[in-house]
């Protein structure tokens, strides 16, 4: 697909959905204090609003039969080294943007009156997050696409950093090094493909640039090492724990949801069209590495007593899926990892944002302090019960859809691949509901847990819309998958062609 090829829209709706959430991020430091926490909150949800709104054009005016790039933006940025501000997005990034915009107004309310302190510069951290976010998911320029990949690190570094446990200096630092670390191979190698491509950064025409097998092998390799750790993948995936553990409600919500998808949106963006034949050369690695991730971290979860850690744990297992679904190249194990992103960005997010209720009231995220929350939150355990079945595969839940659909393309490339792969559904009823069962059954286990009280509205909302997105999802996922289906065969079609 070249530039010519590409749908171009006159109204700037892109840079609006970057840009607006970073101003109303600048405003609220700017602005906010302590002493006016009306002015700060209601800033910065009117901030996080807006930029969803300004997402559903992005939505309404997408045309589902090109696989073209739509919304085109570009204007010179870097002459010299013909750098652009290039932005554009197709059927395989769109979902993420608008995902990407709706978690922040989630993660905005949830934080509403939990966070007292350093509140403008908590909401504030957020917004800029999801403007910078959002740049990720919509460059079209290489140098673009590693500035905003980059960039996220900071806010997320400074929300573990700043509002997270006990251990948040260690984990926010090892969340950097891992991240920024594997990321600075992934420079050298746009270098080198700015270099044969006669000077472009351009994202589009590094995907029809002839590689020798070498130079895809060792590009290939390069992209891995940062999009491995983002995803993250065993073994690189130790960060993950650390920074889930110590970082505030808000910060795990995004980091599930949205930032573990930067490194899987690497992978179709770059790794699978730019290097095709080393994609198909190392897909035995890559399927390898992901059932490790599914099986062996699955077993992991189950094994764990800080609930957290064990939702965590759970994240990389059901990552393992999408790298698995890339890997196959079928139409089925890709759009089916690309929902599995989308569902786990609502599922995995809503099990930290029940896990920070029952946090708030408690201050302990220990299995072994709970037991009979049902007892006393009745309302809250109904949505936990069902995030819980969510994140085990539950049919009609959007848990079940996207590894559904991993499964089916695992079993048409390999069959033993595909029964390994379902292995991680009983793993998932393992972990997840023995974690329900121990925290919200049986009879009240202490004094702390009787002292509970219910759900507020705040929170029932919060709860409420997330189930919605859940349940919707699950019934209904055709919207999804009509959205993507001609990008991902666009692509398939690329990856079929060796470049050799």
């Amino acid at each position: 697909m070249t530039a010519s090829d590409m749908a171009s829209n006159t109204f700037p709706w892109l840079t609006l959905a970057i840009f607006v959430p970073i101003v109303f991020g600048l405003l609220v430091l700017a602005l906010g204090r302590d002493d006016r926490l009306g002015l700060t909150r209601g800033l910065s949800l009117v901030g996080s609003l807006a930029g969803f709104l300004v997402t559903i054009p992005l939505y309404t005016g997408f045309d589902s039969s090109t696989a073209a790039m739509q919304f085109v933006e570009k204007a010179s940025w870097i002459e010299a080294f013909n750098v652009n501000y290039h932005l554009g997005i197709d059927g395989i990034s769109l979902w993420f943007v608008l995902l990407t915009a709706f978690i922040t107004i989630i993660v905005v309310v949830a934080g509403w009156e939990v966070i007292t302190s350093r509140v403008a510069q908590y909401m504030a951290a957020f917004l800029i997050l999801s403007g910078l976010m959002v740049g990720v998911f919509a460059a079209l320029d290489g140098l673009l696409f590693y500035v905003f990949f980059e960039a996220t690190l900071i806010p997320m570094y400074i929300i573990v950093g700043v509002w997270g446990g006990p251990n948040r200096v260690y984990a926010a630092f090892k969340f950097f090094l891992y991240t920024l670390l594997g990321s600075l191979l992934t420079l050298v190698a746009f270098v080198y493909l700015w270099n044969v491509s006669g000077g472009s950064f351009d994202i589009l025409t590094w995907h029809d640039v002839k590689l020798g097998y070498t130079p895809q092998i060792l590009i290939f390799l390069a992209l891995l090492a940062a999009f491995a750790v983002k995803v993250p993948m065993w073994p690189v995936h130790t960060w993950l724990p650390d920074a889930h553990v110590e970082a505030p409600t808000g910060g795990s919500v995004v980091l599930a949801a949205i930032m573990l998808k930067l490194g899987a949106y690497g992978f179709l963006r770059f790794s699978l069209p730019i290097t095709p034949d080393a994609a198909h050369s190392l897909a035995g690695m890559m399927i390898t590495l992901s059932l490790i991730a599914v099986i062996y971290i699955g077993l992991v979860a189950i094994v764990q007593d800080d609930m957290k850690k064990l939702v965590a744990y759970s994240s990389v297992a059901h990552m393992g899926f999408v790298t698995l679904g890339f890997f196959i190249f079928n139409t089925a194990g890709v759009e089916g990892a690309i929902v599995q992103m989308i569902s786990h960005g609502f599922v995995s997010g809503a099990m930290f944002l029940c896990i920070g209720v029952l946090y708030d009231r408690m201050h302990s995220r220990r299995i072994a302090d709970y037991g009979g929350v049902i007892n006393v939150m009745p309302r809250f355990v109904t949505f936990f019960v069902l995030f819980s079945m969510a994140n085990s595969g539950l049919p009609a839940t959007s848990g079940f859809v996207g590894e559904f659909m991993v499964i089916m393309g695992a079993v048409e490339h390999n069959f033993w691949v595909g029964l390994l792969a379902a292995t991680a559904l009983i793993l998932g009823a393992a972990y997840s509901l023995w974690m329900v069962k121990r925290v919200a059954f049986g009879d009240i286990a202490n004094d702390h847990v009787r002292e509970l009280t219910d759900i507020n509205r705040r929170e029932f909302l919060i709860l409420g819309v997330m189930a919605i997105a859940v349940l919707y999802m699950g019934i209904y996922p055709k919207p999804f998958t009509d959205v993507m289906h001609v990008s991902v065969q666009a692509l398939l079609q690329h990856v079929a062609v060796s470049k050799l």
